[in-house]
């Protein structure tokens, strides 16, 4: 079991570039993969991901990739977009214009537009050559990533159990009650008809008729029987070495929705007591599904 939540990252070296790939990720629905590349090394996004898909299978992974000449001394020569920053120029002269005050760009302004600052090294590099060196750092980042995601997921595995073991124990008490109601309805009825002046036999037929209708109406086995059902199920994915985060939510919706007809059939105070705990747990449940893969 993995969480949808987790950060790796990976360093590789070649004779002529080291790369660097930083990979976090956390929980969606569904796979997102983005992607952070040198503007000259975009044609390697299809490869970056290629090798991303098969690691992970939900979630919003951010791959962050930098590229660095090898060795000590570094040889880059920077130069300068003159078209780009006369016309960053040209819009701030515009700007003063319109809002009828000066306004001048600063050096910081220039340093920040994409494209002013540029370097000659990663324009005239080799994407198979660059691919070298990313290739082994992304995995490094992707495995670092996932054994992060692994141990949380771990932690809340284990956090699962204890609270199913919570949820089967209410099970066990509301199974424990049920025979029970059918008596304490009686002895409601029984009260309120005393309290008005009618006094029934033991044996009356009326009442034998209202309490049958009544253990008819409160049947809640099928419920009771589902609910160990879907525990079994929720115990055996969470031992799945497949991603079932989506599995998961499902039966979290369907052991709320068996409490919630328990708790409207019993008609009982210390059942429905109990169906609000169930519930409360399975929310605390569900919460945390929703950061498995």
């Amino acid at each position: 079991m993995q969480s949808m939540t987790g950060f790796g990252r990976g360093t590789h070296s070649t004779e002529l570039w080291q790369a660097t790939v930083e990979a976090s990720s956390i929980n969606r629905k569904q796979l997102e993969i983005v992607t952070n590349l040198p503007r000259a090394l975009q044609c390697l996004e299809s490869n970056v991901r290629q090798l991303t898909l098969p690691q992970v299978s939900r979630g919003r992974v951010q791959l962050t990739i930098r590229l660095e000449k090898s060795g000590a001394e570094d040889s880059s020569q920077v130069r300068i977009n003159h078209a780009i920053a006369k016309s960053l120029e040209a819009a701030f002269s515009e700007l003063s214009k319109t809002i009828a005050r000066e306004v001048r760009p600063s050096a910081n302004d220039f340093a920040k537009y994409p494209g002013i600052l540029e370097t000659n090294d990663l324009d005239q590099i080799d994407p198979d050559l660059a691919w070298q060196a990313i290739e082994p750092a992304l995995n490094q980042a992707l495995q670092s990533m996932n054994e992060m995601r692994g141990a949380e997921g771990n932690h809340l595995k284990q956090d699962f159990i204890q609270r199913l073991k919570t949820l089967a124990d209410l099970t066990k008490f509301i199974f424990q009650q049920a025979p029970y109601r059918p008596q304490r309805q009686r002895e409601l009825l029984e009260k309120r008809l005393s309290e008005i002046g009618i006094k029934l036999e033991d044996n009356d037929d009326r009442l034998s008729k209202e309490l049958a209708l009544f253990a008819d109406r409160c049947d809640i086995s099928e419920e009771l029987t589902r609910l160990d059902s879907h525990f079994a199920k929720f115990h055996e994915y969470l031992n799945s070495t497949e991603a079932t985060g989506r599995q998961l939510d499902f039966l979290c919706q369907e052991l709320f929705r068996e409490f919630n007809t328990i708790g409207s059939k019993a008609n009982d105070a210390q059942i429905a007591q109990t169906v609000v705990e169930a519930k409360t747990e399975i929310e605390k449940i569900r919460e945390q599904v929703q950061n498995i893969e």
